[in-house]
């Protein structure tokens, strides 16, 4: 009886990935080997040549790797999925998908979605590889691996997330790269093969791919398609399309490409508006937020184009929504003002609508949106003299709105459609509209000029036109630059500010000159609310204590070693007339910034804890301070203060910048209608002093010369050779003193005006300091002092031979800041030379004989001891004497030389 043999068939599990696979699908299929040991590796189809080149080459002993076209996939029971859960995208694999008997394990970093595998397990989370999913569960089991296996899983991170840089990256993808370092990757291995060169044949290809880019804007997104024909696959066509976004600096991109039948679409995202993944899901492929692949059969170009058009339209979000374009506060008016208090308000604020509200029954600080006026209106009320009525007589009552969220779309439909100037954003709080903020037409204007690319970079900032904050993180910047002690008192501040629900911003100079890598210790802070109400506050909880301006609604905070921070409530500025000083109102920091002088000064870093270290750019700053440009914030700003023209010139010498061309022209405007006129002599003065401070004055000096601004101080005040020379001679002189060390201060200030006014007479300088309103102190200094040391200096050059202690008779009274300039107006070198040996030696000369010591020679007390001491002391100087026993011996000569005189007097006198 023959006997039957029944052979049973052998089942195994398979791991596979996408098609086109990546360093990131195969690092992961490693890592699902160490998770389902003895498993198949099986590429579903041919791997990107980049792989196939790697794998070949390198780590095909550390796979069970096992060709697909050997593969009965009758005797797979389990199917490992990696980098995806789309069926589309792993060939035939998918006909297991509807098996009962086979049992489906997916590990993917993609974002689940309806149209997903159906999986038995399923894990999915967000990072930036789908390796670090599966090194978090490798790690969890104690499964070790080996230095090459670190390495391969290590490319699969570096290429995901573009070197942690892409913004898909996680700190679940930096601890697993820390990882597989401690276990010995090559990251050698790693830079060859991730920061390849391109090669000749793929930079025709990319600049074909540039050449045929189609940029469309959709909800204020930038996306750029591009198209190309080959007659075959292109390897690397991903690594292409990476490439082409950051030399364009795309927000988006979408690249389609015919090889041979099929049509390939890559797309990578650096916005989370265009959620390239959902988007390219729509067409069959796959992804996550910031990069996704697809292909697709039996299509054209120009179908899928289409198709992808239209998806587009539907899934991207709004990038610009009325919350980020409007400006807060908004500026409303009552309806029972007149138009002319309308019209002042307009010109305040220097905005060209109002919104109009009346107060409603529900209480005094309710209000009701009632309608809007426009400029052009009021202007022609008063026009008519109909400046005494109420504006609700001439406002428009038929105003559209929009909420919070509303879209550009919307935005644009709104103001154009009604042909509004001003479009108020609100939101509905218990049955009443609150108005948060306004929309204007130009807001609108600039970000659809921004978005065709018409914008060009000389373009000014204007208030209701910086609508888009730049921002960036600087944390560790600012750990790198500041002290430490510094960053913690600034988190500090921000703490507290969370604490009282308000907005904190280290603002000016401090922010310009960290960016400028300048040394910078005076602190300005400002609050989105009471500044000085948050000082009180922080100052009980630091043990400091305060002084407040409740004119200017700022403070100082003083801390009990006297480090001072000011703190300032967020305000807006306005000016009567020209030069007055300005009236202040609270505002928001936005506002609060166009009040400031130049671009370059509107700064601000971001101090609440949830945002500590946010850069934020309103108005263009970090251009201006690129480009090295003083620029006004917007035309009319000389004219409010004619001051800020000598900060221009001052910063513009001390950062080496230029002003920039229409400031300059400004700047001329403001010396030709010399608005200085109405400027206090304190002012100039300060601004004077400030520039005499600088480490070198003589640059700025030389400007303000050229733009006649010597002459605003005084119509003698011109810069001339001789002014020059003594300029240049004083630059030198103050060099060598600042050398010598020594503790003793002076005003640096005083000796460069001295230069300026010395070819004025006495008269004239008391002119000057009388307009400059100098404190009579100072004047004292400059009318008599400085006259008296050019008459010393002039006495002093005519002595032939001048002895120490004529020179110390010279000099001793005169203060530091006299002798220096008399130092640098001598054309003599054996004066310059003869007050420095006066200021290193001469002066610190003192006796070791005193007033008992001539009492013991038998002298009795009085003037006559002034006299000896005296004699005693020039000898000395004058390096007649050393020790102190020759001071004594030249004392008691000098008494007894003088009894002899006194003695022949006294016989002359008898005989």
């Amino acid at each position: 009886m023959a006997t039957s043999v029944t052979t049973q068939k052998k089942l195994f599990t398979v791991i596979t990935t996408h098609v086109n696979a990546d360093f990131d699908a195969l690092a992961s299929m490693l890592a699902a080997q160490k998770l389902y040991p003895g498993a198949h590796v099986v590429f579903p189809s041919a791997p990107e040549k980049n792989i196939r080149n790697f794998f070949i080459n390198s780590i095909g002993y550390l796979l069970n790797m096992t060709d697909i076209n050997s593969i009965d996939l009758s005797d797979v029971r389990k199917l490992v999925l990696v980098d995806t859960n789309q069926s589309g995208r792993i060939g035939k694999f998918a006909d297991l998908l509807e098996q009962p008997d086979v049992e489906i394990h997916i590990y993917d970093h993609h974002p689940e979605s309806t149209g997903d595998i159906k999986a038995h397990r399923a894990v999915y989370r967000s990072t930036g590889a789908t390796v670090t999913i599966l090194l978090d569960l490798i790690r969890e089991q104690g499964i070790d691996i080996s230095a090459d296996e670190a390495t391969i899983m290590g490319l699969g991170i570096y290429e995901d997330t573009g070197n942690f840089t892409y913004p898909s990256t996680t700190t679940h993808d930096f601890n697993a790269a820390a990882y597989l370092l401690s276990k010995g990757a090559n990251l050698i291995t790693l830079s060859n093969l991730i920061s390849r060169e391109i090669r000749s044949d793929e930079i025709k290809l990319l600049n074909d791919m540039i050449r045929s880019v189609q940029r469309i804007h959709i909800n204020g997104a930038e996306i750029a398609l591009t198209r190309i024909t080959r007659n075959n696959y292109v390897n690397d066509f991903a690594f292409l399309v990476q490439k082409m976004i950051k030399i364009e600096r795309l927000d988006a991109i979408f690249a389609i490409a015919l090889m041979g039948a099929k049509i390939y679409i890559i797309a990578r995202s650096q916005i989370p508006e265009v959620d390239v993944g959902k988007i390219v899901k729509s067409l069959g492929g796959g992804g996550h937020t910031y990069a996704a692949a697809a292909s697709i059969k039996n299509r054209t170009l120009v179908q899928v184009e289409n198709k992808l058009v239209d998806i587009l339209y539907q899934k991207v979000k709004p990038k610009i929504i009325a919350s980020k374009l409007m400006s807060t506060p908004s500026i409303t008016t009552d309806a029972d003002v007149t138009c002319r208090q309308a019209a002042e308000l307009m010109t305040r604020y220097n905005i060209n609508a109002l919104l109009v509200t009346e107060k409603t029954d529900k209480g005094n600080e309710s209000e009701k949106l009632v309608g809007y006026i426009t400029r052009q209106v009021i202007e022609k009320a008063l026009y008519l003299k109909l400046g005494d009525l109420p504006v609700r007589e001439y406002m428009n009552t038929e105003s559209a709105s929009v909420g919070p969220d509303a879209p550009l779309s919307e935005i644009q439909d709104k103001i154009i459609e009604n042909k509004q100037r001003i479009l108020p954003v609100v939101v509905q709080d218990e049955n009443e509209q609150k108005i948060i903020g306004v929309v204007t037409r130009t807001d609108l204007l600039n970000v659809l000029a921004s978005n065709t690319k018409k914008t060009t970079r000389d373009m000014h900032p204007t208030l209701n036109g910086s609508v888009h904050a730049r921002t960036k993180k600087i944390i560790n910047f600012m750990h790198e630059r500041l002290a430490p002690e510094i960053v913690r008192l600034l988190k500090h501040l921000g703490q507290v500010a969370d604490q009282n629900q308000c907005n904190c911003f280290l603002v000016g100079g401090f922010v310009r000159d960290l960016l400028l890598y300048r040394p910078n210790q005076d602190i300005d802070i400002v609050i989105e609310g009471d500044g000085i109400e948050f000082a009180r506050k922080y100052a009980r909880l630091a043990g400091a204590r305060i002084h407040a301006y409740d004119k200017f609604k700022t403070a100082v905070i003083i801390f009990p070693d006297n480090f001072k921070i000011d703190i300032a409530s967020a305000r807006v500025e306005y000016y009567q007339f020209p030069a007055a000083l300005p009236t202040v109102e609270m505002s928001s920091i936005k506002l609060d910034l166009y009040r400031r002088d130049f671009t370059i000064n509107t700064l601000i870093i971001q101090l609440n804890s949830d945002h500590f270290g946010r850069l934020i750019d309103f108005y263009s700053a970090q251009r201006d301070i690129k480009a090295k440009a003083i620029r006004v914030l917007h035309n009319l700003s000389l004219a409010e203060d004619p001051t800020r023209v000598f900060r221009a010139i001052r910063f513009e010498k001390r950062f080496d910048f230029e002003i920039g061309k229409l400031t300059d022209g400004l700047i001329k405007n403001a010396v030709k209608i010399n608005f200085f006129k109405e400027l206090s002599g304190c002012r100039i003065f300060s601004e004077l002093q400030l520039i005499l401070e600088e480490e070198n004055p003589i640059p700025t000096i030389i400007r303000l010369n050229d733009y006649h601004l010597l002459e605003i101080v005084h119509p003698e005040l011109k810069l001339t050779n001789d002014m020059m020379l003594l300029l240049n001679s004083l630059k030198k002189v103050l060099a060598w003193f600042d050398l010598l060390f020594l503790e003793e201060s002076y005003m640096k200030w005083a000796v460069y005006f001295m230069a300026l006014i010395k070819r004025c007479d006495q008269p004239t300088v008391a002119a000057i300091c009388n307009r400059l309103e100098i404190a009579p102190r100072m004047q004292t200094i400059f009318v008599r002092g400085r006259f008296k040391a050019d008459r010393c200096l002039w006495e002093m050059e005519r002595d032939p031979l001048i002895i120490n202690s004529a020179l110390r008779e010279h000099l001793a009274d005169l203060k530091t800041e006299l002798i220096l300039y008399m130092m640098a107006a001598s054309g003599k070198q054996k004066i310059k030379k003869a007050i420095s040996n006066y200021f290193t030696d001469l002066r610190y000369v003192k006796l070791t004989v005193k007033g008992k010591d001539i009492k013991k020679m038998g002298v009795p007390p009085g003037p006559v001891y002034q006299k000896i001491l005296k004699a005693t002391l020039n000898a000395k100087l004058n390096g007649k004497l050393k020790t102190g026993h020759d001071e004594r011996t030249f004392a008691k000569n000098y008494v007894t030389k003088l009894n002899l005189n006194l003695n022949k007097s006294i016989g002359n006198g008898h005989a």
